[in-house]
Order: structure tokens, then sequence, then C-alpha cells
């Protein structure tokens, strides 16, 4: 009989929290399938920043080796910072912007 009771007393508390543990995760659940249109909105509308230095490039009239000698780099690694496979330093960052025209902040404001 007494160990009855304490089973009793163990389990109840151990169901509760488990029961909590569900309604936690039932919670989490529903409000990430809620954020799926601001998740899908936000990578529709997010810019590498690859791209946004493309897209300046290519705004300036000036070619990739045009770029590369300006800087002091290889066209290759301007070729990799477009694409994404890496990205400048930030000393070579500050002289894109220059030589973009912009400030360091103005270029970086672009990526999302």
């Amino acid at each position: 009989m007494f160990s009855t009771l304490v089973l009793t007393l163990v389990y109840i508390p151990i169901l509760a929290l488990f029961g909590y543990l569900i309604y936690l995760v039932i919670k989490a659940l529903r409000k990430y399938i809620r954020s799926e249109p601001a998740r899908k909105e936000k990578t529709e509308t997010a810019r590498s920043l690859g791209e946004v230095l493309k897209n300046h490039r290519v705004a300036c009239n000036m070619t990739q080796e045009f770029v590369a000698e300006a800087l002091g780099v290889s066209r290759q690694a301007v070729s990799k910072w477009e694409s994404g496979r890496s990205d400048p330093s930030t000393t070579n960052l500050m002289a894109l912007a220059k030589l973009y025209g912009l400030t360091p902040e103005e270029l970086l404001k672009e990526v999302q």
C-alpha cells in the first residue's frame, strides 16, 4: 500500500512534466509554421555580399580585371567575392566601397 502511494506520487509529477513538454513542443511548432510567409519573404529579398558587389561593379561599368588591378588582387579573388565563395578582407571591402563611390556602411547596408 505504501509503495503504491510512493509510486503514484513519483509518477504524477513525471507525467505532468512530460505533458508540459509536449505542450511546449506543439506551441513552438505552431509558431514556426505560422512564420513561414515571413521566412519565405526574407529569403527572397536577401542579397548576399557577392550580389551587391557584382551589381555595383556592373553599374559602374567595370570589369573584374579592372577591379582586381585597382585593388591589387587577382581577378580570381574578385570572382570568388562575387560568387560568395569567399569574402573580401576589411581593407579590400573599404577599397571596393571607395572604388564604387560609396562608404563601407552604405555597401554593407545593402546586404540583408
